[in-house]
C-alpha cells in the first residue's frame, strides 16, 4: 500500500504542495504570533537603568562616594609645583611611558616626577657618604667624585629604568595572551556581536590569562561607546600598549569600520599573524639558547665530568705509587 503511494506521482505531488502551501503560511503568520519583544526588551533595559540610577542616588546620598582616580599625595604635588617639574621634567615621553606600564590619571605622574626629582639627589648623599667617609679608598680624590658621579647619573636613570621594566612585563603579559583573544573575539564578532559586546566579553574571558590585556579591551569597549570618533579609540589602544601586532589590529578594525571590509576575515588574519610572531619568537629563543649554555658548561659542567671520567683513573695511578 505504501509503495503504491510513493509510486502515484500526482498524489505526491499533491502533498508536497500542501506541505509548501502550509509553510508559507506558517512563515507569513509567525511575526504576527511573535508579539512585540522589542518593547519588552526596552521596557526591561529602562526598568533596570532606573534601577541602577536609584542606587548610585542612595550610595552618593549616604556620601560613599566612589574615587575613579587616585589623588596625588600633598607633599609630592607640593615639590612638583614648588619647583616646576612639570616644565622641567614633565614631558609627553614621560606620560606615554606611565600610560604604557598600565598608570593612569594624576597620581603616577605626579610621583614619577618627583621621585625622578629626588632619587638624583639621595643617591649623591649617600655615594659621597659611602665612598668618602664610610668606605676607606685609596684613591685619588677625582676618581671619588667620578663615581658620586656615576652614582647621581644612575638616580637619574633609576625611576625610567623601573618604568621601563615594568613596561616589559606588562608587553610580555600581553603579548603572550593576544592571539588567544583575538580567537575569542573572531568567535564573538562572526556569532554576531557588535565590535563593543565582543571585547566586553573577550576582556571578561581572558583577565584569568592576562590582566592587562582585559584592563585595554575593557577601556577599549569604554572609549568605543563615549568617544565621537571610533578611529581615536583603536590608536588609542595602540598608543597603550605600543605593540606591533596590537597597531596592526587596531589598523585593521579601522579600515574595516572605514570601508566596510568583513571585519571576521580581519580578525582572522590578525589572529593567524600574531600566533605566527609568538611562534617565531619562542623559536628565536630557543635558538639563542646553545650559545648562552656555551659559558656554564665550560665553567659548571666540564670540569665536574672531567672529574667523574678522570677521578677513578687518578685514584688508581695513586694507589699504585
Amino acid at each position: 500500500m505504501l509503495t503504491d503511494i510513493l509510486h502515484d506521482s500526482r498524489l505526491m505531488m499533491m502533498i508536497f504542495a500542501a506541505i509548501a502551501a502550509g509553510a508559507t503560511v506558517v512563515t507569513l503568520a509567525m511575526p504576527l504570533l511573535a508579539g512585540d519583544t522589542l518593547s519588552k526588551r526596552m521596557n526591561a533595559v529602562a526598568i533596570e537603568r532606573e534601577k541602577i540610577r536609584q542606587r548610585e542616588r542612595e550610595r552618593i546620598a549616604r556620601g560613599d562616594r566612589a574615587k575613579l582616580r587616585a589623588t596625588p599625595k600633598q607633599y609630592m604635588q607640593r615639590v612638583v609645583e614648588q619647583f616646576n617639574l612639570t616644565k622641567w621634567l614633565g614631558k609627553e615621553e614621560a606620560r606615554a611611558l606611565l600610560t604604557q606600564a598600565g598608570y593612569r590619571g594624576s597620581a603616577p605622574y605626579v610621583g614619577f616626577l618627583f621621585f625622578r626629582a629626588v632619587a638624583p639627589i639621595v643617591m649623591l648623599a649617600l655615594s659621597i657618604l659611602y665612598v668618602f667617609f664610610i668606605l676607606d679608598l685609596d684613591q685619588p680624590t677625582t676618581i671619588k667624585l667620578g663615581m658620586c658621579i656615576a652614582a647621581t647619573y644612575f638616580g637619574i636613570q633609576l625611576p625610567t629604568l623601573i618604568l621601563k621594566n615594568k613596561i616589559q612585563k606588562r608587553q610580555l603579559s600581553i603579548r603572550r595572551a593576544f592571539p588567544d583573544a583575538l580567537d575569542l573575539l573572531l568567535i564573538c564578532v562572526e556569532s554576531g556581536m557588535s565590535i563593543e559586546a565582543a571585547l566586553r566579553k573577550v576582556s571578561q574571558e581572558v583577565g584569568a590569562q592576562s590582566v592587562p590585556l582585559a584592563e585595554e579591551f575593557t577601556l577599549t569597549t569604554a572609549e568605543l561607546s563615549y568617544l565621537p570618533d571610533r578611529k581615536q579609540a583603536y590608536e588609542n589602544l595602540a598608543k597603550r600598549t605600543a605593540l606591533d601586532g596590537v597597531k596592526s589590529v587596531c589598523l585593521a578594525l579601522q579600515q574595516s569600520e572605514r570601508y566596510g571590509t568583513p571585519m571576521g576575515h580581519a580578525l582572522r588574519v590578525m589572529a593567524q599573524e600574531n600566533r605566527d610572531m609568538r611562534m617565531a619568537e619562542a623559536e628565536k629563543k630557543a635558538a639563542a639558547l646553545p650559545p648562552k649554555l656555551t659559558v656554564p658548561m665550560i665553567v659548571f659542567f666540564l670540569p665536574v665530568l672531567f672529574v667523574v671520567i678522570l677521578g677513578p683513573a687518578a685514584i688508581q695511578v695513586m694507589s699504585i705509587k
